[in-house]
């Protein structure tokens, strides 16, 4: 497998520290709101990664990380007028059943922050007693000019991050790029927000969420470490500083892999511009999921990705065709056609997987597509069978017959074949036979 590596900032073969056997972290979901589309796209798209790996590679272990411990929680909880545990929990059925709906398979391992504070509380303790960190106004923070190699993974120096920098200034801290590891509880705190530690009750920051979890399930070095663009600075920055900082000698991940943005026709998400579209809002529209799996890949992983009603609709067109060309498919014995292993394995580029599907269409390969498909979690069985026979009716099918064989006597053979094509989607098959006449049956 060969993928553009962000720190390296080239395209490198992917190896394993330990042979065969790859390690995989990324970023997953903060519990206070449904998962929208950007967040899906980012799921969907190492989801592909992990299931080429388990063909790569004899032993694969994924982490993806669940934050049930945030200031967005606590805001959103409180706005709610519900505890925290309430919240967190209904979020992560919720974000269950969307990524299900993806058909996202589960990971090796998905910890949950509030699982972990004794690994976090441990991680700090290394960082303080190694000169790294500092405790400062019932704050600790971590000191970003102790480790020199500070902004490796974003390509940038200290001193041009400043002025950028989204992160908040505060005159507890000794420099203003310094980031919160533990943070003091206020009294306007749920209490399951709060914990015990030997700076006083509080909680952690975010950062070392992800550094504690991932060095627990995969070691203080691991393979591949990914997320969105978005995580780039600061938070897989600070996740390296901490991270090598607190064991010695350590690369941490040492592939780190970054997917694009997305947007929503031309703008980026937000629900002050009433864009906001989550996976939930797509599925209560009657949009399959493999339909919103399928749009969520067009696009190179890299590369942004405009969310629309006409990429919609192209979606929906290619996973019709792909359920006519398979109606009559056997259940898929096939191996993944190599092709399709070797199309994601140069840095997944979807665009020669997707017209590779299409060839399979196009050549009547069935039993060949339904294997691609179904590996690359493409095949939904409720789409797949959604097709209803209670609307229709002899008297549209004989007209759309008659309309057929008018196009077939003027030699416009396309127009014909769409409308064979149509009649196929709603479950009907035509039969040309003798004199010129047509028969057909529900499948």
């Amino acid at each position: 497998m060969k993928f553009f590596n962000t720190l390296t900032r080239k395209e490198e073969v992917i190896s394993t520290l330990e042979p065969e056997h790859l390690k995989m972290y990324v970023c997953g979901p903060t519990v206070y709101d449904r998962p929208h589309i950007g967040n899906a796209r980012s799921a969907v798209i190492y989801d592909i990664l992990f299931r080429l790996a388990c063909v790569v590679f004899p032993k694969v272990t994924y982490v993806r990380n669940i934050t049930d411990v945030d200031d967005k929680i606590n805001v959103a909880a409180k706005e709610q007028g519900i505890s925290i545990q309430s919240l967190t929990k209904r979020i992560t059925e919720f974000f269950y059943a969307d990524m299900d709906a993806l058909n996202i398979l589960r990971p090796t391992y998905e910890p949950r922050a509030t699982e972990h504070i004794v690994e976090m509380i441990m991680m700090i303790e290394q960082l303080i007693s190694s000169g790294h960190a500092y405790i400062s106004g019932g704050h600790v923070l971590f000191d970003v000019t102790s480790y020199n190699d500070y902004g490796i993974l974003s390509n940038r120096h200290i001193d041009e991050m400043i002025a950028g920098a989204r992160v908040e200034v505060a005159e507890y801290k000794k420099h203003p790029l310094d980031f919160v590891l533990w943070k003091p509880a206020d009294n306007e705190d749920d209490i399951s927000s709060i914990f015990a530690s030997p700076w006083g009750n509080g909680r952690p920051g975010w950062h070392i969420e992800c550094s504690a979890m991932s060095s627990k399930y995969l070691g203080a070095d691991f393979d591949i470490h990914g997320g969105g663009a978005d995580l780039q600075f600061p938070h897989h920055e600070n996740e390296i500083a901490q991270s090598r900082c607190a064991n010695p000698n350590s690369h941490f991940a040492r592939f780190w892999i970054h997917n694009g943005f997305l947007t929503v026709n031309g703008e980026k998400m937000s629900k002050s511009l009433k864009n906001f579209v989550t996976v939930r809002d797509l599925l209560d529209k009657g949009v399959y999921g493999s339909v919103i799996r399928y749009l969520l890949l067009s696009t190179h992983y890299r590369k942004p990705l405009d969310f629309n009603e006409k990429a919609l609709a192209d979606a929906q067109m290619a996973m019709e065709k792909f359920h006519n060309s398979v109606l009559s498919a056997k259940c898929p014995m096939f191996s993944v056609p190599n092709i399709i292993i070797e199309c994601l394995s140069d840095d997944l580029n979807i665009s020669k997987v997707i017209a590779e599907l299409h060839r399979m269409a196009k050549h009547n390969e069935k039993e060949e597509l339904m294997a691609a498909l179904s590996f690359l979690g493409l095949f939904d069985a409720q789409f797949f069978s959604k097709k209803s026979n209670s609307d229709i009716d002899e008297e549209y099918i004989n007209s759309q017959i008659a309309i057929r064989l008018k196009y077939k006597q003027e030699r416009n053979f396309t127009k014909a074949d769409e409308v064979r094509q149509e009649l196929v989607g709603r479950g009907v098959v035509l039969e040309d036979v003798a004199d010129g006449k047509t028969v057909w049956k529900i499948i």
